[in-house]
């Protein structure tokens, strides 16, 4: 008899986030991804194209392959034994997830300044953030910590979790790579600024609709939290709009609604000043208490996601 059946796979890969994170010493195929970029970007720039055409192919090659390979090891699971197949299904979605390392890293950031060590602040939030540190103060790391939190809602638990339900381990493992080569080539600076355009332009695809769904789930977590739902919503469908990138303002903004506080603005990236417009104007600016209630926020949302799939997946299997 299975212990797990299909509609306990989200469930399962969620719990084991929150409950394992991302422990350095486990292999993590995220971690391969990465590798993978940094070792093939050198091949993919020497092709006779144009950096255009040839970072086109290098996104394309990548998240093929690693749908691929994704696919033809649960299907290999799957003719061992079902219930083995279920378990790497879960183990795969588990490592696409990132709520509980997210907690971790902005915990870490917030517990720096608590003790008011500046240094140790910029050099924790460095690693979760792609803007410039080193002249931030202790307000604008903490605007840093909650943007990212509510920003990495979507890349590390929405959408992978959305794709998941759609295409299982292979789609959910082929986003992470979609989202890892934007978080490493999707620049608009000297270097990437052409060959970096397809990662950022599939990675905007991607999170097109995770990111709107966010801001439902955002909203009613805002609600059970702090009765802050209509606000948080309120301030989604104005000013989610309010960012460079067409889906990191929709989560942003329903954070700024559900905690009060305003977000965006310019920052430095690369030593250039990138000016960005405000999001949640009318609030004021956030301080150290945000970051635990942004995480708070963050995981709650993560569950009602988590729980609303399963759902989903559990009545369309009696319906069916």
């Amino acid at each position: 008899m299975n212990i797990f059946t299909a509609g306990h796979i989200l469930p399962a890969a969620f719990i084991l986030d929150l409950i394992l994170g991302d422990p350095y010493f486990l292999p993590h195929p995220i971690r391969w991804m990465g590798k993978a970029i940094t070792y093939l970007e050198p091949l993919f720039r020497r092709f006779p194209f144009r950096p255009l055409m040839s970072g086109a192919l290098f996104c394309l090659t990548l998240i093929a392959c690693t749908w691929g390979l994704t696919f033809i090891l649960t299907a290999t699971a799957k003719l061992i034994h079902s219930e083995f197949s279920l378990w790497i299904e879960i183990l795969l979605i588990y490592y696409s997830l990132s709520a509980r390392s997210l907690e971790k890293a902005a915990t870490d950031v917030c517990s720096a300044l608590s003790q008011n060590s500046l240094a140790d602040a910029k050099k924790k939030v460095g690693l979760i953030v792609g803007r410039d540190v080193e002249n931030l103060s202790a307000a604008e790391i903490t605007r840093a910590t909650v943007e990212t939190v509510a920003e990495n809602l979507v890349d590390g638990v929405i959408s992978p979790l959305f794709f998941a339900a759609i295409g299982g381990a292979p789609l959910a493992m082929a986003y992470k790579m979609v989202n890892t080569l934007d978080s490493m080539i999707g620049y608009k600076n000297e270097r990437y600024q052409d060959f970096g355009k397809v990662a950022a332009r599939i990675d905007d695809i991607a999170n097109y609709i995770p990111a709107r769904i966010s801001v439902a789930i955002i909203s009613f977590g805002a609600q059970i939290l702090a009765g802050k739902g209509f606000l948080s919503f309120k301030t989604a469908v104005q000013e989610g709009t309010n960012h460079s990138s067409p889906n990191s303002g929709y989560p942003e903004a329903a954070f700024s609604g559900a905690l009060g506080v305003k977000l965006g603005g310019s920052n430095q990236y690369f030593g250039r000043l990138v000016k960005k417009p405000y999001i949640g104007v009318r609030f004021g600016p956030a301080n150290i208490n945000h970051i635990q209630k942004a995480c708070d926020l963050m995981i709650l949302a993560s569950l009602l996601w988590a729980s609303l799939l399963w759902a989903i997946i559990t009545a369309g299997s009696i319906l069916l």
